[in-house]
């Protein structure tokens, strides 16, 4: 199972056990995450179908794409995808390839569970709103991620904002982190910019949408 190089897995651990609540002392409680590993698959299944139906009709806006690792001819579940919903699309030509680093913003939360309601945020690269005139893109190699991010990440071009939905199979899978063990995650992706492997972005005058490369704070690669 691959982790993030940009925060380890014991850093998951503290953040997802903070205020978790687990089986209770007392009958009372609700268990945080009740038969965890079939809701996470059947909302994949679920999501799954919803959007390969939706990419078939011509929904640009929907896409279901195979794990980079595994062959067309044995990718023959749904856990062997992403699902992606294009929250905005990018203007920047190419994109990364698995040897590559990228600049992103990212966020990464659970699905709904007994305390959060709309998903425990267990990882998150900004602080306060979402506003790219303040965010800090963080860096990382793209193999240096769990295989659904490293899948995104491979299909995206800069400016692409994608909600990016990744099966436990293509995540932590059945680690026994609380909360991460069989988890479908939900990550919102910025992709800022990318590069290859040993060399340097470079400043330009002009940035893909007509800003000032400098002033907008992007980096592009020529």
């Amino acid at each position: 199972m691959k982790k993030f190089n940009i925060f380890a897995l014991s850093a998951l651990v503290v953040v997802l056990i903070a205020g978790l609540a687990s089986c209770s002392e007392t009958s009372d409680e609700v268990e945080e995450y009740a038969d965890w590993q079939n809701v996470n698959a059947t909302y994949f299944d679920k999501t799954y179908a919803e959007a390969k139906q939706k990419a078939n009709a011509g929904d640009a806006s929907c896409k279901v794409l195979r794990a980079y690792n595994i062959d067309e001819k044995v990718a023959t579940h749904s856990y062997d995808h992403i699902v992606v919903n294009v929250l905005e699309a990018g203007n920047g030509s190419g994109c990364p390839i698995y040897t590559d680093s990228v600049k992103v913003h990212y966020s990464g939360r659970l699905l709904p569970s007994a305390s959060y309601p709309n998903g425990k945020v267990f990882d998150q690269s900004w602080t306060g709103d979402y506003d790219l005139t303040t965010m800090m893109p963080v860096k990382f190699a793209v193999k240096g991620v769990v295989t659904g991010f490293s899948t995104a990440l491979q299909y995206m071009h800069i400016g692409d904002r994608w909600q990016v939905i990744i099966p436990q199979q293509l995540a932590y899978g059945a680690s026994n982190t609380p909360g991460a063990a069989y988890s479908t995650l939900v990550f919102d992706v910025t992709l800022v910019a990318y590069y290859r492997a040993n060399d340097v972005p470079k400043k330009v005058s002009r940035s893909g949408d007509g800003k000032n490369a400098e002033s907008s704070g992007r980096w592009i690669y020529e």
